[in-house]
């Protein structure tokens, strides 16, 4: 990994697998000419049929079992081509182990080519998998080639939410369980590039809007005092950025518990090209009419070209982007790969 000053290489293409999202849609068209994917169900593996003469000589099947499942949290595989040659990220790994690796089984994606995972934030919906993707990803791997996750900083013991009592989240995956998984830790304390500069992490994003205040009612667990803390903001957030020659920047939010715009404008900072898609979850889900419109007057003025809503995003808002900025949107669905 490279030091400060981070400097993006130009990419050819990215390849995003979306392996997994809250929502799944194998039959609907693409509703955006920059973004392609398969509809239909032709994204979905198919098997022999055993006795072809059997079903009048139909020699594959779709099996029910094949169709990627969906889930609340986020896993994107993502490949950035370059010449001849490819570089391979895993961005989140989404809510639980066992949907993970059937989802990774069902797209039959080739886990040994990751060279690294990040995680986004310490939240459950996103680290749940994490184990299960560092020994996928570390199958077959000499000794001493350890596959980089790179970790935010600051991982609570619990996080939660507070209501009239403090709602527990799961535990997210300790630093001793991701090294004896076959991961080589890496913490994120400032923006770098990775993967011979395909990608850059971010570091802390700035919080400069009034509006976009993290998680209402965010607590996390206090172990030396045994209680629970404010903990709204979700300071150690992080984003992922590639740069697509010809075309600009496309930024990946795993949640956006720092702000949509704050993101984006933050990506910005760093590399002054233009936005050309913000890819993930939007957070907005919950947001009240006042910050959703906020948010799409200061996203009109980032003048992305493409938005590819995933995740919390919520359909209202969704519903938001179309109406103003028609043509722009092409929401992520579960188990699809998109081709920008």
């Amino acid at each position: 990994m490279t030091s400060n000053p981070p400097s993006l290489i130009e990419v050819d293409s990215l390849d995003i697998h979306v392996l997994i999202n809250d929502e799944i849609d194998q039959i609907s068209p693409s509703p955006n000419p920059r973004v392609q994917h398969a509809q239909s169900f032709a994204g979905v593996p198919l098997s022999p049929v055993s006795d072809p003469s059997s079903r009048g000589g139909a020699r594959l099947e779709m099996p029910m079992r094949n169709i990627c499942c969906g889930a609340h949290g986020l896993s994107l595989f993502i490949t950035a081509k370059k010449d001849d040659k490819s570089h391979t990220l895993l961005f989140d790994a989404g809510p639980e182990e066992d949907v993970f690796e059937k989802n990774v089984q069902r797209l039959k994606l080739p886990m040994t080519d990751i060279g690294a995972i990040v995680l986004s934030h310490w939240h459950r919906d996103h680290s749940g998998g994490l184990l299960s993707a560092i020994r996928l990803a570390s199958s077959g791997r000499s000794d001493g080639d350890q596959v980089i996750v790179a970790l935010p900083p600051d991982k609570p013991a619990f996080r939660g939410i507070m209501f009239d009592q403090p709602i527990s989240l799961e535990a997210d995956p300790t630093v001793d369980e991701v090294s004896s998984a076959g991961g080589k830790t890496v913490v994120l304390d400032e923006a770098r590039t990775i993967l011979d500069d395909a990608f850059l992490i971010s570091g802390e994003i700035p919080r400069q809007t009034e509006y976009e205040g993290g998680i209402p009612g965010g607590v996390r667990y206090d172990p030396a005092k045994d209680e629970w803390i404010k903990d709204e903001l979700i300071m150690e957030e992080r984003f992922v950025m590639c740069k697509l020659k010809g075309k600009g920047l496309v930024i990946f939010t795993g949640c956006s518990h720092a702000g949509l715009i704050n993101i984006a404008r933050h990506a910005k900072t760093i590399d002054g090209s233009p936005i050309y898609a913000i890819v993930g979850g939007y957070h907005l889900a919950d947001a009240s009419p006042e910050k959703m419109e906020q948010s799409m007057k200061d996203l009109k003025d980032l003048k992305p070209a493409l938005l590819m809503p995933g995740h919390c995003t919520g359909w209202r808002f969704k519903g938001l982007i179309e109406k103003e900025m028609p043509g722009q949107m092409a929401p992520i669905f579960g188990g699809t790969k998109y081709t920008l």
